[in-house]
């Protein structure tokens, strides 16, 4: 991704802070030395043009090794204590 200083200028990205799945701060600099601007730019996620090709259950597999093993077997643990439907 590239941004732009407000002087016409190349910049790039320092820093990345993620406050959600889909919201990011970028701190930027500006590239040019007699500039030296720095900012934050917003990154969100807006819509989806395509849905993903990978299946549901893929998604739910790969969203479930990414939770800590702790929370992993609190959800399993409440899963099986439901009456099945």
């Amino acid at each position: 991704m590239r941004v732009t200083c407000k002087c016409g200028h190349k910049g790039r990205i320092a820093s990345r802070e993620a406050l959600s799945e889909d919201f990011a701060k970028l701190y930027c600099q500006c590239l040019d030395a007699q500039c030296g601007h720095t900012w934050v730019a917003n990154l969100t996620f807006s819509h989806t043009i395509s849905p993903s090709a990978q299946t549901f259950e893929r998604m739910l597999y790969d969203r479930l090794r990414e939770l800590p093993r702790n929370q992993q077997r609190e959800l399993f643990d409440r899963l099986g204590s439901q009456p099945a439907v």
